[in-house]
This record gives structure tokens, sequence and C-alpha cells, in this order.
């Protein structure tokens, strides 16, 4: 290799990205990548199916950005959604387009595209290295190589692609926070996003298992102001609350600053008239009925003991025993089941990491550091999260892009 390498530092999403337009813009590519497989945490995106975009325009990507998405725009308006479509489909992955707009490979198997993504680096000549990078070398204000211990990378350009501090076990180990620093970076603190939140009780853990769909989940601040409200699935699990609902509503959150009440509207097609109306007609089908049975008539059955229990009726109780005001207890009880909420689980849980190198100190274009020249960044160890449905992901294609092609570029006029 006769020029010296742009070095691509974390082989996952962004990484490969930035490792192939790097290649494609004409540099000689090194990748470095501790695991013994490429795109390790893309096995998990989407449940296994890897949503690998969303289906919209720049905008509406810029839309589900829940931090510096102004950083963003020049990188997503040149590599927006349907550019990454079309990127893939011609790495030999059809697409396909599901509710939200959420995009999956039409196998629903996330392994297609890591496939697709290490064949196209194989065939575009990257160089493939198994290490894990220990020290950025660094002179003159700018970086010239990658330390991996004993040995050393020369580099005409580095691009840290390591991701953040969630799912370690991927190797998301927050080591390139460390390299960042040692160039002289700021981090603003890692935070779990998109994660599970514990509650402040038990009653989930009564209810373990249980998933429950087409329900509005309102997340209250300790002023009662709603930070987030929306209908879809979740889960109740040992510790609280997860699932699609959950993660995106601890995407609005801020620990630090509030504490906060998950709200659930266990019927929210039904009006409170409306579904006490119905209650009363089910009352009159069937007056004799113990209460406990008649609940599992308009609730999950694990949940049956829980709403007893919190309504204070008794599970015999025959219905047509019941007063008006414990009716209306009951009305109250599925249209605003209130759990207090304890915090988010370990940041090793979340699906993303907020936090990061700070956006302000890195060009928005390329993805170089202000700090040091010849060094770039991409995808998650950034500060930039987006909410679920592709968007995270969206994020590592388009930055990735960006400091691939900003390192060619860099990397070329250092050599000229």
């Amino acid at each position: 290799m006769t020029q010296t390498p742009v070095v691509v530092v974390g082989g996952g999403a962004a990484g490969m990205m930035a490792a192939l337009a790097a290649r494609r813009a004409g540099a000689a590519v090194v990748l470095l990548e501790p695991n013994e497989k490429l795109g390790r945490k893309l096995y998990i995106t989407g449940k296994g199916r890897c949503n690998l975009t969303n289906n919209t325009t720049p905008e509406g990507v810029l839309a589900h950005v829940t931090r510096n998405g102004r950083f963003l725009y020049s990188a997503v308006t040149r590599f927006p959604p349907a550019a990454v479509m079309e990127y893939f489909e011609a790495l030999g992955v059809p697409l396909k387009t599901e509710r939200g707009g959420r995009v999956f490979p039409c196998s629903d198997r996330a392994a297609d595209v890591i496939d697709a993504l290490f064949f196209a680096l194989k065939k575009e000549g990257v160089v493939l290295r198994r290490g894990k990078a220990e020290e950025l070398r660094l002179a003159q204000g700018r970086v010239v190589g990658v330390s991996l211990g004993e040995e050393s990378l020369p580099a005409g350009a580095v691009i840290l692609a390591t991701g953040g501090l969630s799912y370690p076990a991927t190797g998301s180990t927050g080591d390139g926070y460390r390299l960042a620093q040692s160039a002289g970076h700021t981090i603003v603190p890692p935070t779990p996003s998109l994660v599970p939140l514990e509650e402040a009780g038990d009653t989930c853990a009564q209810m373990q298992g249980l998933s429950l769909k087409n329900v509005t989940l309102t997340l209250k601040n300790q002023k009662k102001k709603v930070v987030f409200q929306e209908q879809g699935e979740m889960l109740f699990t040992h510790f609280g609350l997860s699932g699609p609902l959950v993660l995106s509503a601890s995407a609005h959150a801020n620990w630090s600053r509030d504490t906060y009440t998950a709200v659930l509207d266990l019927k929210p097609a039904l009006e409170e008239e409306k579904l006490e109306a119905r209650i009363l007609r089910d009352i009159a089908q069937a007056p004799n009925k113990a209460f406990h049975n008649f609940l599992e008539g308009l609730l999950p059955r694990r949940m049956v003991p829980v709403m007893g229990a919190r309504v204070d009726i008794a599970p015999d109780l025959p219905v047509n025993a019941l007063t008006k005001a414990q009716r209306r207890r009951l009305v109250e009880a599925m249209k605003h089941f209130a759990l207090p909420l304890a915090g988010p689980r370990p940041i090793r849980e979340a699906i993303v990491t907020a936090g990061g190198v700070k956006t302000g100190e890195v060009d928005p274009g390329t993805m170089m550091s202000k700090k040091t020249a010849g060094l770039f960044f991409a995808g998650e160890i950034l500060d930039l999260d987006a909410y679920t449905g592709g968007f995270n992901l969206q994020i590592a294609w388009c930055t990735g892009r960006a400091a691939g092609e900003g390192a060619a570029r860099y990397s070329k006029e250092e050599r000229e």
C-alpha cells in the first residue's frame, strides 16, 4: 500500500459506511475492529431485522433528532434516506417500508445488511484489520497514526466510529471518548437514550411478561407537564416498563433535572363517558357476575388482580352491586393508570447513547475535528441521537459517508 491509509476505528454501521465512502473517494483504507465480526450491534437492531432508515425527507429525519439536529443538516441532506435506500438496494439488499416509515430488508434479516457491507468492503479493497486502537499518534496539531499497543499504524487521516456506551458486549465500550479527549475534545457526559424504564414500585413486576398493544403512554414530569404522549405497544417487566412506546418516551426524559410518572390509557379508543356506558351495558348483560370475572372481559387476565387492588373492589363482589363511585374509580384507573418511575435502566441496556463528542468542535460538512487536523468522527460517538424508527442508523450512515469522503479529501490534499 503506497499511500498512507485512512484508518477507520470501529467496524459498526458508521465505520463500515465511512470506510466504503473513503475507499470509493480514492483513499487507501484500513478498517480496525476489535471484534471477530463487523457490525455486531447491527445484528440486534430492529429485533434482529435491522430497521436501517426511515422513508422520510431530510426534514423528517431532523424532526426526530433529539439534540443537535442543526449540526446534522449538511450530512443528512447530502445522504438522505432515499439515497441510503438506493445505496443498499444497489448492494443487493431489497428493501420494504413498514408502519411509520420504518425501512427493513425484505428478508427481515439484519445479517443480509451486514453481509452486503462486508462483501462491498472486500470487493473495494478495504483492508480489514482486527485490533484495538489504544492511542492516537499526534504531531504538530494533526493526527498521524494509531497505536495498537506494541504496533503503530501510520494514517493519512483517522475516523473514530467507535460507538457510545450502549450494549458493551457488541464493542461499544466508550474507548472512543478517551481517544477524542486525548485530541483535545470535550465529551458531553454520556447518558442512556432509548432505554427501558424502572418503576418506583412493584406493580409492573406483578404483570411481568404482559405486553399491551394500542395503549397510549403519557410521560409527565413532577409538575404534571406532559413531555411525551403516543399510542403503541409496550411491555411490563420485572423492573418496570419496556417496548417501543417506552423506549421512545425515554428519549424525552432528563433524569438529572426531573422525575417522571408514566400514565397509561388502556382504552384510548373510548372516551370516559363511552367507557362507562360500555361498563353499564356489560353489567346489564350479566348482573350477577363476580367483579374479577367481569374485569377479564375488559382487561388482559394478568392485569385483573392488579386493577382490582388499585380500585379497591372485592374480587367476588357481584357487578350489579357496584356503586356509581366504584364505577367511576374503575373508569379513572383504566384511562389514567399511573406508574411512578424511578429512572432509566443502566446505559449498557440502552439502544443508543446520548452525549459524546461535542458537535460544536466538529465541522458538520466533513465531520473533521476543529481541534486536531486529520481526525474525523462518525456515528454514535458524536453527541447526536434520535427516536426509534430507523433514525439513529440514518445518523450513522450519513455521518459515516460525510466522514469517509472528508477524510479521503483531507488525506489527498496532505499528500499533494
